[in-house]
């Protein structure tokens, strides 16, 4: 019985790592695995998913363009890939392809579904994600994920705050900047520190981190 549970392509050939994550993956998924890339493309459009996890390696057609060909005929399944090569080019090359996330192999399970959680939300209308630490922001629905107690959701300058820091997570911003970019023109630096202090009570202590005599910048969470 798979009553309503989404349905989840996957496509790993690993004889082992195949078969185990599918029986994992059944807790939450209707899982159907396939190990050939021709598999995955020839599945992925003969029915429906709710989400796909394509491993970049795989005979018969490479994962990343099993993606790039369900993309051009009008696809939209959010999809993941699984990749053994953490390089940035390799990372990249998967996401150009249209995949919406990657996971380097060996990972833990844990992440993978939190991960598809994530991509899954991302269609469903929440925009797209920016990842801070453990937490994932949706800035475009101001929503952010805990890890512990689900979705809360920010004000508008808070949504603006975040998304500012987020977007440069290697960038200090003075008060004037901020002040600039995110507030009105009326407003003073002490309407900055109010509400880094307001992200700090609502997300996290460490989510901003105070730069002395320069200013604020995103922190590890």
């Amino acid at each position: 019985m798979t009553g309503d549970r989404p349905r989840l392509l996957l496509a790993e050939d690993d004889p082992q790592l195949g078969p185990l994550m599918a029986t994992v993956l059944d807790e939450v998924y209707d899982v159907q695995l396939v190990r050939r890339g021709d598999d995955a493309l020839e599945a992925a459009r003969g029915r429906s998913f709710d989400a796909l996890v394509i491993d970049r390696r795989l005979p018969g057609m490479e994962g990343a363009a099993v993606i790039e060909m369900l993309r051009r005929d009008g696809v939209g399944t959010p999809a993941l890939i699984l990749t053994a090569l953490g390089t940035v080019h390799d990372k990249v090359q998967g996401l150009d392809a249209g995949a919406d996330d990657y996971l380097v192999k060996p990972f833990e399970f844990d992440e993978l579904f939190a991960r598809l959680r994530a991509i899954r939300r991302v269609r469903d209308g929440e925009g797209a994600l920016v990842h801070i630490g453990s937490w994932e922001f949706y800035p475009d629905s101001r929503a952010i994920y805990s890890p512990y107690d689900g979705r809360l959701i920010l004000t508008d300058r808070e949504s603006a705050l975040l998304r500012l820091l987020a977007t440069h997570p290697h960038k200090t911003f003075s008060r004037a900047e901020i002040l600039r970019q995110v507030f009105d023109a009326d407003d003073t630096p002490g309407t900055v520190d109010t509400y880094v202090h307001y992200l700090r009570r609502k997300i996290d202590g460490d989510v901003v981190t105070t730069v002395r005599g320069l200013g604020y910048r995103l922190g590890v969470m």
